[in-house]
């Protein structure tokens, strides 16, 4: 199984733009991301590489598996 890695913001915006999430606000180094029926907006914070555990935990507020998340990778890198 592929271990997961901190990735970029970018590439991470584009993963969940691609699932239906729209850009809600920008609030210091912070973006947060909105779609109908998630109750909790998903924050993606700017960084060079995010860490996994907001990764795992944003994965785990938008109901993507971690072999969905790792397929969506491969096409946004």
């Amino acid at each position: 199984m592929t271990r997961m890695a901190p990735v970029h913001w970018k590439v991470l915006e584009k993963i969940f733009l691609a699932k239906g999430f729209k850009f809600a606000r920008h609030e210091g180094s912070h973006r947060s991301y909105v779609k109908t029926g998630i109750s909790r907006p998903i924050v993606i914070p700017t960084y060079d590489e995010v860490p996994v555990s907001i990764i795992k935990n944003n994965l785990k507020t938008a109901g993507i598996s971690r072999e969905e998340f790792l397929a969506l990778l491969k096409d946004a890198l």
